[in-house]
């Protein structure tokens, strides 16, 4: 991964293939993984985005490049860097924040 890329960017990644419920073809996703691990992991902690879909609770609602959609944490994946085809923005620090609160909650006991 580019060493430019960082926690809450948002790159098109290809999630080919998918099985079953899981995003597939190439997506906007927020990276949500730490710096630390993107810079000496080959692999990145990804969230898709996508315009389509219900505002579930696990899912924030966001704007980004003139659309309104969603960042969709229930379908969080780790994928290899090769999957990042290139950077295509940086979610708002608001979006950013509030993701990273609801995995908190996610994952916390």
């Amino acid at each position: 991964m580019s060493a430019a890329s960082r926690r809450g960017d948002v790159f098109l990644v290809s999630l080919e293939p998918g099985v079953g419920s899981e995003i597939r073809k190439t997506q906007p996703c927020l990276i949500v993984s730490p710096d630390e691990l993107n810079q000496h992991l080959r692999t990145v902690i990804v969230a898709p985005m996508t315009t389509g879909g219900h505002g579930y609770p696990f899912r924030v609602a966001c704007r980004f490049q003139g659309r309104d959609g969603f960042v969709v944490l229930d379908q969080v994946r780790t994928v290899d860097s090769r999957r990042l085809v290139r950077r295509v923005g940086r979610l708002s620090p608001a979006a950013i924040v509030k993701s990273l609160g609801i995995l908190q909650e996610m994952f916390a006991e």
